[in-house]
């Protein structure tokens, strides 16, 4: 059985993938561990050696970080850098665009839904929101319309709600593309048409 290994920079991301995953990947093939950090310092000055201590057969890897106020292509290449010391150079690197709320903001129906608020879905039209990834703060937009938004929170809700083909963050997109093949499992899982 493939063992999905991710390395999260931050709890929140973990509660997010409990409720995705499910809806992207056949977890009764997979199984699923979560490295998670205590932020962007302690992933990166951990992560080289966590992934070359890592022994279990037929792994594979996904890093995952915010992108934060950082350039992106910088932020990639340096968790590339870090898989590469790690003897890991196979291992899936992917930004969130911005951060998380980035990836929620995408789907205005999963907002409304977890939240009732289902005039939320309107949002969506706007073109502010058209690409959340280009907002510089989503956590902030988000607590516009949600007062008492909290991260774990959020995150708990909103991952069984995110919906891969509706949701307009490229970065969202692009990293369930990219679970989806170090998996080996491109199709769409049941739910996802």
């Amino acid at each position: 059985m493939t063992t999905l290994v991710f390395l999260l920079e931050e709890p929140s991301a973990k509660d997010l993938l409990e409720g995705l995953l499910p809806a992207l990947l056949p977890l009764d093939e997979i199984t699923v561990r979560y490295l998670v950090f205590e932020g962007k310092r302690d992933l990166e000055s951990k992560m080289a050696r966590r992934l070359r201590s890592w022994r279990a057969p037929d792994s594979r890897f996904v890093v995952l970080r915010d992108q934060d106020a950082g350039d992106c292509k910088r932020v990639k290449a340096r968790l590339q850098e870090l898989a590469d010391q790690g003897d890991r150079p196979e291992a899936l690197i992917r930004v969130a665009c911005r951060e998380l709320e980035s990836w929620i903001l995408g789907d205005w129906e999963a907002v409304g839904e977890a939240y009732d608020r289902p005039n939320l879905r309107r949002q969506k039209d706007k073109a502010r929101y058209r690409n959340p990834d280009e907002l510089s703060n989503p956590a902030h937009e988000l607590r516009k319309f949600i007062p008492d938004y909290r991260k774990r929170d959020g995150a708990r809700r909103l991952g069984k709600l995110l919906h891969p083909d509706r949701n307009t963050s490229p970065s969202f997109k692009v990293f369930c593309q990219g679970v989806r093949r170090v998996c080996g499992t491109e199709a769409n899982r049941p739910g996802q048409e």
